[in-house]
């Protein structure tokens, strides 16, 4: 079981980028999916989250401007981003917490896809 993250790249302040994370492998069920990020000298960072139902949260930074969605039958989840910022440039991560079977899960981290906004 694997998540591989696309869709980074380099972009100019106000810029938008769509990221996407797809889950591959023996799946059951997939309860929490996320992105994080982590910027260089600073520790990784929660950006949004996204539950089975739907249910969101964001980081106070990026309200308003990102937008996490997912798609449960395709097992991708994706953030769209508007409105970008120097300080948005962070290597981003998707996280989920996989259900292999009723009685195992795991929590699986994708590759990391780097964003760099210029000012």
């Amino acid at each position: 079981v694997q998540l591989q993250a696309s869709g980074g790249g380099l972009l100019q302040a106000g810029g938008s980028l769509r990221l996407s994370c797809a889950a591959s492998g023996s799946i059951f069920s997939i309860n929490t999916m996320a992105w994080h990020r982590q910027a260089p000298g600073k520790q990784r960072e929660l950006v949004a989250g996204i539950t089975s139902s739907g249910s969101t949260n964001y980081a106070d930074s990026v309200k308003g401007r990102f937008t996490i969605s997912r798609d449960n039958a395709k097992n991708t989840v994706c953030l769209q981003m508007i409105g970008l910022k120097p300080e948005d440039t962070a290597v981003y991560y998707c996280n989920a917490r996989i259900r292999l079977s009723l009685m195992s899960s795991t929590d699986l981290w994708g590759q990391g896809t780097l964003v760099t906004v210029s000012s």
